[in-house]
């Protein structure tokens, strides 16, 4: 059958034998279906643009939803353009009012902004307006200390905190660190950005570390995913030269693991 859209010469329409494939028929229902349920998703949310008529679910109202989107695609690529500017503060050090100190090693403070810090995590936010911030005489600037962090870890935080991205090096670097951040300083889109890029990196060599952050961070569904995955590749997961520090570090989750294991075994 010649399809009017996806063949060769598509612009050779001739009525009455104007017909599309199955392809393009399923597409176009697809297609229509997700903007429609958008709208009807949508209906008391406020929008920049001109909602559309959930009535109407022709190709022209999909296709005017389509550049809807587009627009709101541009208008926030120029707000995260605008906010991230303000990272610019952080990598030249303007007007900063405080430093973050990290425990793990000597590595020197970092410049930071009280008010930045504050409206980004609430943990940050109670320490600053408690006494728990001292800075030598000799710089008159208070001081907070990750205890848990060292000079490169915070380095990547503050970054975090600052532009909302890392770089794909610097992410996969010190992840786990961030992760364990996140959850103590209670920082929900930080916290949101490791796991997905821990599950996006999900292999049989790094699945028991990420097992073993989203337990001490109690992420269920991070390890839950996670276990299921060591199931699925148990053999490649306990031949691994990880796994006997694994084991001895953390009984509780081999203990876990061996369950799901059996459990999986059963159910099939």
């Amino acid at each position: 059958m010649d399809c009017s859209i996806c063949s060769a010469l598509p612009y050779i329409l001739r009525p009455p034998r104007n017909t599309i494939c199955a392809a393009c028929y399923e597409g176009a229902r697809s297609i229509i279906t997700l903007t429609t349920n958008k709208q009807d998703t949508n209906t008391d949310k406020p929008t920049t643009t001109t909602p559309l008529a959930s009535t109407n679910k022709g190709f022209a109202n999909a296709l005017k939803w389509v550049k809807e989107m587009k627009e709101l695609e541009e208008e926030l690529q120029e707000k995260i353009g605008y906010l991230s500017s303000f990272g610019e503060a952080f990598r030249h050090q303007m007007h900063a009012d405080i430093h973050v100190k990290p425990g793990l090693d000597s590595g020197p403070p970092l410049p930071a902004h009280r008010a930045l810090l504050a409206t980004r995590s609430e943990v940050f936010k109670n320490i600053l307006e408690s006494d728990e911030c001292k800075g030598p005489p000799a710089t008159g600037r208070e001081t907070i200390t990750l205890a848990e962090m060292r000079h490169e870890e915070v380095e990547a935080l503050l970054e975090f905190l600052y532009s909302g991205s890392l770089s794909k090096e610097r992410a996969e670097k010190h992840v786990y660190a961030l992760s364990v951040a996140a959850d103590k300083y209670q920082i929900p889109f930080l916290h949101k950005f490791c796991e997905h890029h821990m599950l996006a990196s999900l292999s049989s060599r790094n699945a028991l570390d990420i097992v073993e952050i989203a337990d001490r961070c109690s992420n269920e569904s991070l390890k839950d995913t996670t276990l299921s995955f060591i199931v699925r590749n148990m053999e490649d997961v306990v031949f691994s030269p990880r796994f006997d520090d694994f084991a001895l570090k953390n009984p509780h989750l081999t203990v876990q693991i061996t369950r799901a294991s059996f459990m999986d075994i059963r159910s099939k």
